[in-house]
């Protein structure tokens, strides 16, 4: 299962880094966690991608070229991070953000699956983690098959949860999102799942609503995801901010 992640100095130190402000030595040893941890792997690349919207919007009137990601990151590799970070560079981020200023994610991370010792339906798990292998090759259809079989056969809160957040995850990324929003809104009714699973539904969920400008309900995603007080905690309160001045 997905294991409590919730690290408030590493948090700092994304932020530190995404603005240009580690030494190389420090940047070394970042990565050296980052490495490590899928969840913020996941966390930088939310970053990064909320600071691309915000770059691409104050760069209109600029003659330099604005770099926009829209390739489906390989999920799990540093080196794609240090791709985005390197593209992006160094953005002064404030709070004068408008709605117009802010935007879903373009992608989702898809995340990884580990398993437990007490975690005897393994099978979920490593159809999971085959998925997100699927998906990064590019056999998308493939992937949504595989996850929706297995859905069918799960019957534990968390492992559905799981599934349904990986499945939505995929549809997201390949622009189904009347699809994508029924899988998260199954992830955040599962009774007495883990709350880094839940926190990262309500994110999900919260930026497929705004795609489909259910702009309400975003805000709602995004507010239970900000009370969650986890990983995603600092985003959800920029597009909160953004929102209450629109």
């Amino acid at each position: 299962m997905i294991e409590s992640n919730v690290n408030k100095d590493l948090e700092y130190k994304i932020d530190l880094y995404v603005n240009g402000k580690l030494t190389e030595e420090q940047v070394d040893e970042l990565w050296v966690e980052l490495v490590q941890d899928g969840y913020y792997l996941d966390y930088t690349k939310s970053v990064a991608n909320i600071k691309a919207v915000i770059d691409e919007k104050r760069s209109k009137d600029q003659a330099a070229p604005v770099y926009k990601l829209r390739k489906v990151i390989n999920y799990g590799a540093a080196a794609a991070i240090a791709l985005v970070i390197g593209v992006i560079g160094v953005i002064n981020y404030s709070g004068t953000n408008t709605l117009t200023e802010i935007a879903p994610q373009e992608q989702l991370d898809l995340g990884v699956v580990r398993g437990s010792e007490d975690s005897s339906p393994t099978s979920s798990v490593e159809a999971i983690r085959e998925a997100i292998r699927l998906a990064s090759d590019g056999s998308v259809e493939q992937a949504i098959e595989l996850l929706e079989t297995e859905l069918i056969k799960a019957e534990v809160p968390n492992f559905i949860a799981e599934i349904s957040l990986t499945l939505g995850s995929i549809q997201y990324n390949y622009g189904e999102y009347n699809t994508a929003v029924v899988n998260f809104e199954r992830v955040i009714n599962q009774p007495s799942i883990e709350n880094e699973i839940l926190e990262k539904g309500y994110w999900y969920l919260g930026n497929t609503y705004f795609q489909l400008e259910r702009i309400e309900e975003a805000e709602t995603a995004f507010q239970r995801t900000y009370e969650l007080n986890g990983g995603f905690s600092r985003l959800a309160k920029s597009y909160l901010e953004a929102f209450k001045k629109r």
